[in-house]
């Protein structure tokens, strides 16, 4: 037995050594859709140079803000304004600039996730230094209204100013971007979760405004469903629901090759439901601010 220990040894020493199971993946925050489909249009508003002023607002915000005021507002006694947060500053200054519909455009541009957005207008006098920067840059003009809009994760502002300003907002846009959480957290609907609601109680209250005609509030969304957090078609249909409101099936062509596929209508409250679920969709309602905007004006 003794003479037999160091071939053990030795077939113990060539044995391969026994591979560990790899560690199961973290939570993803989002699963996105892989899909890249080519049948709408899909149109680009074009990065052109408006008639007018460009103003940069430093000290306000972490990160720069461009002002515009187009060349047509001449020396308006009054103005409106327009507060858009996420996305390309030229965007908000084409849906400004259109024959029409002339508004100084305020481009909020400060980086990825809702949080970046909400965390510096929460417990703090942000928004009003902002607007106190916007009024000293139109001067001698004063400010009429005040509309927000918003883009994807630039919800998150527009939440945390509605709660601390709710009576100086004159209207809001909400492009493809209304989200909250699952509760439990990460617990989809379908596996018996719900919506986090508490995150959800300033737009309904401002919703509400806008049905009794009040405000102005104009909200889109499209298919995309992250997966795990409330997907914009899901807060639609909680928003409706909470008013009471029916959604109704539509089939239109919208601005920017968009297709409609649902609309909800009460008071100068609209939700409109655009079909898709790729990149290429969800950035389809930004391009459509202009239009969009004209919408909620007239409305």
């Amino acid at each position: 037995m003794m003479r037999l220990l160091p071939l053990l040894v030795l077939v113990a020493a060539c044995s391969p050594t026994p591979k560990l199971a790899a560690p199961p993946p973290g939570p993803q925050a989002q699963f996105p859709s892989p899909m890249a489909e080519q049948v709408r249009r899909h149109e680009r508003v074009p990065d052109a140079v408006h008639p007018g002023r460009v103003d940069t607002i430093r000290a306000v915000l972490p990160k720069p803000v461009e002002v515009f005021v187009p060349e047509a507002l001449g020396a308006s006694a009054e103005v409106d304004v327009l507060v858009h947060f996420h996305g390309a500053g030229y965007v908000v200054r084409h849906a400004a600039a259109e024959p029409g519909r002339e508004v100084v455009a305020v481009a909020v541009h400060l980086g990825a996730g809702s949080s970046v957005y909400e965390r510096p207008f929460s417990g703090t006098n942000a928004f009003a230094a902002l607007v106190d920067s916007v009024q000293a840059i139109v001067a001698p003009s004063r400010i009429r209204r005040i509309v927000l809009s918003s883009w994807s994760a630039g919800y998150g502002s527009v939440r945390a100013i509605l709660r601390a300003h709710p009576g100086d907002i004159a209207g809001v846009i909400l492009l493809d971007g209304l989200h909250t959480d699952y509760m439990p957290e990460g617990t989809r609907l379908a596996d018996g979760g719900a919506l986090n609601e508490a995150k959800m109680i300033p737009f309904r209250v401002f919703a509400e405004r806008a049905v009794r005609g009040e405000t102005r509030m104009f909200v889109t969304h499209s298919e995309i469903f992250p997966g795990t957090y409330a997907s914009t078609t899901e807060t639609a249909e909680y928003l409706a629901s909470a008013l009471g409101l029916k959604r109704s099936p539509a089939l239109a062509w919208g601005p920017v090759g968009m297709q409609a596929i649902s609309e909800t209508r009460a008071g100068r409250l609209v939700i409109l439901g655009f079909a898709g679920n790729s990149a290429p969709d969800h950035v389809d309602h930004l391009h459509a601010l202009g239009p969009f905007l004209n919408l909620l004006l007239a409305n």
